[in-house]
């Protein structure tokens, strides 16, 4: 979960990483009073989930409250990279000397943590990286040792940090790993990480991405999530606690096993080719124990997709046995029609393995009109999407 700006400040706050005041708005009057308790000046941030904020007009300095006014309202509204701002940060100006860049991060290949560092922060530091890698220290961090001080040094000496700095950075890296460690995160960045005219060090802008595989021990993380720009089937999937993505498509997919669903994504593409260029509607996991309401609420939320035109169910019965699936399928479509809702999308059923037979029994004889039986994988694909494309 990628958390805005302001989340990610309050994160830094929370753990004592030196950050400057600020508050979160979403109407243009409120940042009259928000900037008073500022000191009278303050700088207006979009809050989108994007970068090149400061690019696109989404960062103004405001000279006073009247000013500060005007600003959150040209900016709030304003569409950035196709992120509508809703929300703008209003946050204490500081006289900035210097701009760094400091990052953790989960670094996949190598299977470790990597802190990264650069006394050439700012809004280019893409750039920075792409063209003067020499200038981004790149430094692997043991996963049970973390940043202690050693390494935080290691860090500061490998980045070339100004020495009047050097104790403030390690300090402040030491913090925001306890942010990364201890709020489970995939990235914290700062960008930039300042040196004021006061020689103090601040993180005047962050960057957090939080894992949402630990959901489990992070309570607090369900109120960082913004909910009004959540898709709402995934929204809807989330909460049945199924694996669910939406993607461009027609074909409906539930599959079990995230394997065989990929698998199930690519055969639908590749068949799609030849009907209209029609593609897969969503990745639907069931998983390898799903019990048939699993089934039926996955059904309900692909169903109730409107650019879905067809239905592939797609099972390779194991723990999940094809019984199970081919009930799960009857209920579902009953539970549908209770409801009041217009089934009207035909549904194409390849199933295999565990119980099979009994399976296919279950569905032939509930004889559904818009259930429809295809033996092998490709042609099953093939089948639904050419429903879809008709």
């Amino acid at each position: 979960m990628d958390l805005f700006e302001y989340q990610a400040r309050d994160l830094f706050a929370k753990h004592d990483v030196p950050v400057l005041a600020g508050e979160v708005i979403d109407t243009p009057e409120a940042a009259r009073e928000v900037t008073e308790r500022l000191g009278g000046r303050a700088v207006v941030k979009a809050q989108v989930k994007v970068g090149g904020r400061g690019k696109a007009g989404g960062v103004k300095l405001a000279a006073d409250p009247a000013d500060a006014v005007e600003k959150a309202g040209a900016i709030l509204g304003m569409d950035i990279k196709g992120h509508t701002v809703h929300k703008v940060m209003l946050a204490q100006t500081a006289d900035i000397a210097e701009e760094y860049y400091v990052s953790f991060l989960l670094d996949r290949t190598n299977r470790t943590f990597l802190a990264m560092a650069s006394v050439e922060g700012g809004v280019d530091i893409e750039e920075v990286a792409a063209t003067k890698p020499e200038a981004l220290a790149r430094i692997a961090v043991d996963a049970i040792d973390g940043v202690t001080e050693e390494k935080a040094r290691e860090i500061v000496e490998a980045a070339a940090f100004p020495a009047e700095v050097k104790d403030q950075i390690v300090a402040a890296l030491q913090k925001l790993w306890d942010v990364f460690i201890k709020e489970d995160a995939l990235l914290v960045e700062v960008n930039p990480l300042v040196k004021t005219g006061e020689g103090r060090i601040i993180a005047l802008d962050g960057k957090v991405s939080l894992d949402a595989n630990a959901e489990f021990r992070q309570a607090d993380h369900a109120a960082l999530e913004d909910k009004a720009a959540a898709n709402p089937l995934e929204a809807a999937a989330k909460a049945k606690g199924l694996n669910y993505v939406k993607l461009e498509g027609e074909v409906g997919i539930i599959g079990n096993g995230a394997g065989l669903v990929m698998s199930t994504l690519d055969v639908v593409a590749y068949a799609g080719e030849k009907h209209a260029g029609v593609k897969p509607a969503n990745f639907l996991d069931i998983g390898g124990g799903a019990s048939a309401e699993v089934m039926a609420n996955g059904l309900e939320i692909i169903l109730g997709d409107p650019e879905v035109k067809s239905v592939f169910v797609n099972v390779f019965g194991g723990i999940t046995a094809c019984d199970a699936v081919a009930n799960g399928i009857v209920q579902a479509l009953e539970l549908l029609k209770s409801k009041g809702e217009d089934v009207s999308k035909p549904l194409v059923v390849r199933l295999d393995g565990n119980n099979a037979e009994l399976g296919r029994k279950i569905l032939t004889d509930a004889n559904h009109p818009l259930v429809e039986q295809v033996d092998t994988m490709d042609g099953a694909a093939d089948r639904a999407a050419e429903l879809a494309a008709k």
